[in-house]
C-alpha cells in the first residue's frame, strides 16, 4: 500500500499553489527518506495553443526553488505530438512553452527536432515488448512528473500514467500507442532526399528501385515519419483506422504498458494537480470549462495510487470519468497499487 500526500486547494491562487507543492516535496522527501539526484526535470504539459486551463508554470516555482537551495539543476521537458500544431517540432514547440511562462529553467524537447529520437525500453506487456521513448530522458533516473488530472476522450481521464506514457513516448511510441501500424511511403509525393534513410535504425528504407519500408524490419519508431519534411511517409492505413475507431479498453492497456516503460528503474516523485478540470486535455487548442470543483494536490511515489486517489476525490463529488480499468491493468502489470493510505498536510 503505497501513501498518497494530500493539501486541499480550493479556488486557490498560483502562489498557493506554488507553496503546497513544495510543502509536499519537502515532506515526501523527509518522510519516505528518498534520495535526490543532481540533476531532476520536472516532466510537464505545456498547454496547445488556445488552451487556458493547462497547470500554470508560476504553480511549479515553490518546487524548483527546493531544488535550487539543494544545489539541484533542473529544466521542463516534453516530447513532440503525433498531430499537427505548435507542439509538433523543437522550434515551434519551445516558442509555445516561452509564450506560455514556461521560462524559469531550460526547456527541453526529449525527442529531438521533429520526434525522430527515441530509445527502446523493453516490456514483458501484452501489446508492448519494446516501448520507444523520447531520447533524452535516458539520461535521468528521477524526474518530478507533474501531472494534471483532467477528463480525455480516449483514456477517459489523464494523470499520471497518461503522462508517463503518452508524455515519455517519442512519436513512434505515441503511434504505436495510437494506431498500432507501420508506416509506408508514398512514392508520388517521395523526393529521395535520403533523409529517412538516415534516421532508421534497422536499415529497413530502401529508395531504389522504388522508395519502400520492409515491414519485416521496421520498428515501428516512427523515426521516418517524423524527418519527412515531404510527407510522402504515411501512418494511415485501413487496420489503423479500425484500431483507432475501436481501441477503447485496448488504448488505454497501451498507455499503461508505456507507463510502466518510462516508471521502471526510475525513482520518480508524482504530482496530481485536481485542479481545472475539464472535460478535456491540455493538447485541446480550445478554451474550455471546469466540470466539477478544484480538489488539491496529490503526492506520491506511485503512480497508480496518485490516480486513484485523485479519482476517488473527483468522484466523491459527483464526477466519475471513463477509464477506471486503466488502474486495474496498471496493477495488474506491477506500475504500482490502487491501494493507498492518504494523508492530508
Amino acid at each position: 500500500m503505497a501513501n498518497v500526500y494530500f493539501i486541499p486547494l480550493k479556488k486557490a491562487d498560483h502562489a498557493e499553489i506554488s507553496s503546497a507543492a513544495a510543502k509536499l516535496f519537502e515532506h515526501i522527501v523527509t518522510a519516505e527518506n528518498i534520495p535526490l539526484e543532481k540533476h531532476i526535470p520536472l516532466k510537464v504539459h505545456c498547454g496547445e495553443a488556445g488552451n487556458k486551463t493547462f497547470i500554470s508554470p508560476h504553480c511549479y516555482n515553490g518546487v524548483l526553488d527546493c531544488l535550487q537551495k539543494r544545489e539541484i539543476a533542473s529544466c521542463f521537458i516534453e516530447t513532440s505530438v503525433l498531430y499537427g500544431g505548435k507542439r509538433g517540432n523543437r522550434e515551434a514547440h519551445s516558442q509555445l512553452a516561452a509564450a506560455h511562462g514556461f521560462a524559469r529553467v531550460p526547456f527541453e524537447v526529449a525527442d529531438g527536432d521533429h520526434g525522430e529520437m527515441s530509445y527502446d525500453v523493453p516490456i514483458d506487456g501484452k501489446h508492448f515488448k519494446h516501448c520507444h521513448l523520447g531520447k533524452n530522458f535516458s539520461s535521468y533516473q528521477q524526474l518530478l512528473v507533474m501531472s494534471h488530472f483532467k477528463g480525455h476522450a480516449l483514456a477517459g481521464f489523464g494523470g499520471s500514467i497518461k503522462q508517463l506514457s503518452m508524455g515519455f513516448a517519442s512519436k513512434g511510441g505515441k503511434m504505436a500507442m495510437h494506431l498500432g501500424v507501420k508506416p509506408r511511403i508514398r512514392t508520388w509525393l517521395c523526393k529521395k532526399c535520403g533523409l529517412c534513410l538516415k534516421r532508421c535504425q534497422v536499415e529497413a528504407i530502401s529508395l531504389s528501385p522504388k522508395p519502400v519500408i520492409d515491414s519485416s524490419k521496421c520498428l515501428g519508431c516512427g523515426a521516418c515519419y517524423a524527418a519527412c519534411r515531404n510527407h510522402a511517409v504515411s501512418i494511415l492505413s485501413l487496420k489503423g483506422l479500425l484500431n483507432a475507431a475501436f481501441k477503447g479498453k485496448f488504448f488505454r492497456e497501451k498507455l499503461v504498458e508505456y507507463a510502466l516503460a518510462a516508471h521502471t528503474g526510475r525513482r520518480n516523485i508524482y504530482f496530481v494537480f485536481a485542479l481545472n478540470i475539464t472535460r478535456g486535455c491540455d493538447c485541446e487548442p480550445v478554451p474550455m470549462f471546469k466540470v466539477t470543483d478544484d480538489i488539491g494536490l496529490f503526492v506520491s511515489t506511485d503512480p497508480v495510487a496518485a490516480d486513484t486517489a485523485a479519482y476517488d476525490a473527483c468522484a466523491r463529488q459527483g464526477k466519475r470519468f471513463r477509464g477506471y480499468e486503466q488502474l486495474s491493468y496498471a496493477e495488474k502489470i506491477g506500475l504500482g497499487s490502487k491501494n493507498y493510505t492518504l494523508i492530508e498536510l
